[in-house]
């Protein structure tokens, strides 16, 4: 089941969900601990998700599709930025990702950044 985020469980749309793929989602290479169940769960309940990536753009589209998962966006992480630009207004810019350079790109571009073991563990309020 998802965890809820302290202070998103009831925001849906005002909350933008970026993640990465490569060691953050269960279909990275390497896997990540984050559940496509986790991300659908995500979407059902009205919040803004996609992806922020190395990856090319076609790729990220691509992985998202063969998966049935309707995102908002794909994204290169290092590009944060256009995806806040396209979504403004919001409460909160959440990224997940498992690396130092997820991190920086993160907090260089305005959101708030979790690993995915952290994303995974966090208990409801």
């Amino acid at each position: 089941m998802l965890r809820n985020l302290s202070g998103t469980e009831h925001i849906g749309k005002r909350v933008l969900f970026s993640f990465d793929i490569d060691g953050t989602l269960e279909i990275g290479d390497p896997a990540g601990p984050i559940t496509l169940t986790q991300v659908r769960e995500l979407i059902n309940r009205d919040y803004i998700v996609g992806s922020g990536s190395d990856r090319v753009l076609a790729e990220q589209r691509a992985m998202w599709e063969k998966h049935d998962i309707p995102v908002h966006f794909v994204a290169h992480k290092h590009l944060l930025n256009e995806t806040r630009s396209n979504f403004q207004h919001l409460e909160r810019y959440i990224h997940i990702g498992d690396t130092e350079v997820d991190k920086r790109s993160a907090e260089m571009h305005g959101f708030e950044f979790f690993y995915p073991e952290e994303f995974c563990s966090i208990k409801p309020s």
